[in-house]
């Protein structure tokens, strides 16, 4: 408690005609408080504009009700916290916590700085992290897990891995858009994405086990690494698409924003989409069913992943083991990849 703390205490104690001892009980909720004590005290406190530090509180009780929640921020290419899928990610971790009577403590921290995430934990501040997506970090990670840093990621379940990770099934993801658009009749298939990201990476290996299995051939430079932040992703795919307009008849992006932008290079190259070029993307963000032509994409459970990552992340803080989930994915057809505008999904 620090020293305004301990003076407003004992303003309130003078005030009410009780000790410090007796404001303190009253203001944590304490039952060896009568009912009119604790009233008379609490109206003071409002009046003197007094209050509990619940951090500070939870410090001295031996209970921190905080949990970290991190976002990696890569600052070559700009991905902002107000992206989509990150705005739905915190808003179903927020549901999650308040739920269970936890606080969030929202954190970006620079993709160059990861380990210094571990200072929220050793520090006292935050009970546990939660961090939204793996980029360039599983060594930093694993390094967090061996110091028992309680820790859940979102993201692909890694070879070596000592952390807990909740992600979506992204190979099968990758596996089930490129099926839909071989059975849909396209052969040449442009795959966008950053395959030294973990999630990426997962979902092209389903990319070149769908050609496996159906027994049809990978073209051969058909695949375009691309960041997942929009404005660094068209400007990337731009160049490309300029230098081959023609040559593939369907796209697999790792993301909405990636095929949102392909969609958009294409309609002012001429190109018809699904007409000429078929197109899925991966996320299923909200305005993938807004937009025009309406996005066929993966749907990854993102309304499930909050309380699966904070149920094993809270297994962690009790000193309990943590297995890592896949999450299934979903495949919705919508007209981008040449569904019948009348038949709505």
């Amino acid at each position: 408690m620090g020293l305004a703390d301990k003076l407003q205490m004992a303003d309130i104690a003078r005030l009410a005609g009780v000790s410090t001892a007796t404001v303190s009980r009253a203001l944590s909720g304490s039952k060896l408080i009568n009912e009119e004590t604790r009233t008379r005290i609490l109206e003071l406190a409002r009046s003197l504009n007094y209050t509990v530090n619940v951090g500070a509180k939870n410090l001295r009780m031996g209970e921190n009700r905080t949990i970290g929640v991190v976002i990696p921020y890569d600052s070559k290419s700009k991905q902002a916290l107000s992206e989509p899928f990150f705005l739905s990610m915190v808003g179903v971790l927020a549901s999650a916590l308040t739920d269970q009577n936890y606080e969030m403590l929202l954190s970006r921290v620079d993709e160059d700085d990861m380990v210094s995430i571990a200072d929220l934990y050793t520090s006292g501040r935050v009970a546990g992290l939660i961090v939204i997506g793996q980029w360039h970090h599983h060594d930093d990670l694993n390094s967090m897990a061996l110091r028992k840093v309680p820790l859940v990621v979102w993201g692909a379940k890694m070879p070596q891995q000592l952390y807990c990770s909740v992600g979506s099934d992204n190979e099968l993801g990758g596996y089930q858009a490129t099926v839909h658009l071989l059975n849909s009749g396209c052969r040449k298939i442009l795959f966008l994405g950053d395959v030294t990201l973990p999630e990426a990476e997962a979902r092209y290996q389903g990319y070149v086990r769908a050609h496996t299995e159906l027994k049809i051939p990978l073209p051969e430079g058909l695949t375009l690494s691309l960041p997942f932040e929009a404005s660094a992703a068209r400007a990337i795919l731009s160049k490309r698409l300029e230098k081959l307009p023609l040559g593939f008849d369907g796209l697999f992006a790792s993301s909405d924003l990636q095929a949102f932008a392909a969609i958009s290079l294409m309609n002012e190259l001429g190109l018809d989409v699904p007409g000429q070029v078929q197109v899925v993307g991966y996320d299923d963000i909200e305005i993938a069913k807004h937009f025009r032509p309406r996005l066929s994409t993966i749907r990854q459970p993102v309304e499930l992943a909050g309380t699966a990552m904070l149920n094993s992340l809270i297994q962690q803080i009790k000193g309990e083991g943590c297995t890592s989930i896949s999450l299934p994915t979903q495949l919705i057809v919508r007209e981008s990849s040449g569904m019948n505008l009348e038949a709505k999904s």
